[in-house]
């Protein structure tokens, strides 16, 4: 058996565009108070606002809360790895 880490379920709860709570979070990528970027159990995770902040954060539960207007909020999709002629001719 690997060292393989159960995977986390991932949740986002919205309240009036100005309370995010999440769980599935494995790693704080970067924050300020205009983006707040998160590694999640289903990917990169970017929040966008104003005034952000974070509230809670529990790693070992997957749990963050980040206050603040949130603008916006995508999913980084991950990039296939080698050189541009590879990927495009296998």
């Amino acid at each position: 058996m690997g060292d393989e880490k159960p995977r986390l379920p991932h949740k986002l709860t919205l309240t009036e565009r100005s309370s995010l709570t999440m769980t599935g979070v494995t790693e704080v990528l970067s924050f300020d108070e205009t983006a707040v970027i998160l590694h999640t159990s289903l990917g990169t995770l970017v929040i966008q606002g104003e005034g952000l902040q974070l509230k809670q954060l529990s790693l070992d539960g997957g749990q963050v809360a980040v206050e603040g207007k949130v603008t916006a909020f995508s999913y980084e999709e991950p990039r296939p790895a080698g050189s541009f002629l590879r990927r495009l001719f296998g």
